[in-house]
């Protein structure tokens, strides 16, 4: 039951990301500006 519930709750997840997507293309121009975010916080944050 826990494991359906995961499926479940991974699959969701999954079909809200895709669909805030434009395009199954847009898919990497949002992953690649969700880690330019990334790593333009880490450059924020650096104690050195």
């Amino acid at each position: 039951m826990l494991k359906q519930c995961a499926r479940l709750t991974l699959l969701a997840v999954l079909v809200a990301f895709v669909a805030g997507c434009n395009t199954m293309e847009g898919l990497g121009r949002d992953i690649e500006k969700l880690g330019d975010a990334i790593e333009r916080k880490a450059a924020q944050n650096r104690n050195y």
